[in-house]
């Protein structure tokens, strides 16, 4: 299966039957590389990549200046150290799971929950986990 599959039928998929989708979604590699993103994920710069590897190393890091992908600013909630980090802004916000090689990325606004996207992220982030990657 390619990466792009996992981010088109099981991060960008319908959620519980609602109809509703996450905003945007991406796998990318420990070093910022693009594996797979939906059309609509944010152009990302070297430096905010670093900042979330460096927060998942230092949970916390983050949590003064707040998350940031796409220039956006995501104010930092609870996660579970060094494996998810979650962000809020608005009525929308992101989730990040990490796993051995690749950092699962998803992005909500209402009417999704904050729930739902981090089972939606964290579903895909387990299973890349168990299947070694």
């Amino acid at each position: 299966m390619s990466w792009q599959t996992y981010v088109d039928e099981h991060l960008m998929c319908d959620i519980d039957g609602t109809g509703h989708q996450l905003t945007a979604a991406a796998i990318l590699g420990h070093d910022g590389s693009v594996w797979a993103q939906s059309t609509s994920f944010p152009q990302c710069k070297p430096d905010e990549i670093t900042g979330i590897m460096k927060d998942f190393d230092e949970p916390g890091y983050l949590a003064p200046t707040g998350l940031h992908l796409g220039e956006v600013k995501y104010m930092v909630i609870q996660g579970e150290a060094g494996a998810v980090i979650r962000g809020k802004k608005g009525s929308g916000g992101i989730t990040i799971k990490k796993t051995g090689q690749a950092l699962v990325f998803g992005i909500y606004e209402e009417p999704v929950t904050p729930g739902q996207c981090n089972l939606v992220v964290e579903r895909l982030g387990d299973y890349l986990v168990d299947q070694g990657l």
